[in-house]
């Protein structure tokens, strides 16, 4: 008996730990599992942290939109705009004539026509008294930004088909080159809708008192040519080979738009 009893005891030893490691194997399980989803509770909060600022980004409609250059007597002229959902919070020119008098009329109607297309949205401005050319200027690349603007919010907005009809409506043409007595001249017109939106001589008489008539003819007749939107427009007074040359190249390139 004596031989045995240290063994019994040995044997409830053993069969007791035995049961401890059972009972706790049967409890791990369950607490597993909550710690487990408490642990990828918190990646699934922080993702939809993030993916809130993104679905939500409104700032698609804001951007800076630069309009054409448009060439006076006086000088080019250049509008940029500032655009938030599809509105005008800030106009400037980045280019306007200098020099001279020029200094103060820029200085006098840029402020004023600034703070006219922030408050129209528009190019329907009026002019700033004693600065014709600039005001002038100012609205057809004002006019020019905002058909850019206008062009866009359509491409984003009406998926594969707006996009295609956006490129199809915007369009560059080069008129065919009319040789005068005085040189070549030719010209190259942006339409967009049908419209003329710019006009450029990108050949035109130079050397000697050309270079002076060109440019003084030149700057009038790419304004006339947008204004008018076809060739019907009027020969610059002492630049009339210029401006022939000018008017047969503009119907060319209005012919390759079809209108």
């Amino acid at each position: 008996m004596r031989k045995s009893h240290p063994i019994r005891r040995v044997v409830l030893a053993t069969a007791a730990t035995v049961s401890g490691v059972v009972l706790l194997l049967s409890l791990k399980p369950a607490s597993d599992p909550a710690s487990a989803s408490a642990a990828g509770a918190a990646p699934q909060q922080t993702a939809a942290g993030q993916e809130s600022p993104q679905g939500g980004a409104a700032a698609a409609g804001t951007g800076a939109v630069t309009g054409d250059v448009v060439q006076t007597q006086y000088g080019p002229v250049q509008v940029r705009l500032t655009v938030a959902n599809g509105k005008v919070t800030k106009a400037e020119a980045v280019q306007a004539p200098k020099g001279g008098t020029s200094d103060q009329k820029t200085a006098l109607s840029v402020p004023k026509l600034n703070q006219e297309a922030v408050a129209a949205g528009n190019a329907d401005i009026d002019s700033v008294s004693g600065a014709t050319y600039t005001s002038t200027g100012y609205k057809k690349s004002l006019q020019s930004a905002l058909d850019k603007v206008k062009a866009s919010s359509s491409q984003s907005g009406g998926g594969s088909s707006s996009s295609g009809g956006a490129a199809q409506a915007s369009r560059v043409l080069t008129g065919k080159v009319a040789q005068t007595q005085y040189g070549p001249v030719q010209v190259r017109i942006t339409v967009a809708n049908g419209k003329i939106t710019k006009a450029e001589a990108v050949q035109a008489p130079k050397g000697g008192t050309s270079d002076q008539k060109t440019a003084l003819s030149v700057p009038k007749l790419n304004q006339e040519a947008v204004a008018a939107g076809n060739a019907d427009i009027d020969s610059v007074s002492g630049a009339t080979y210029t401006s022939t040359g000018y008017k047969q190249s503009l119907q060319s390139a209005l012919d390759q738009a079809g209108g």
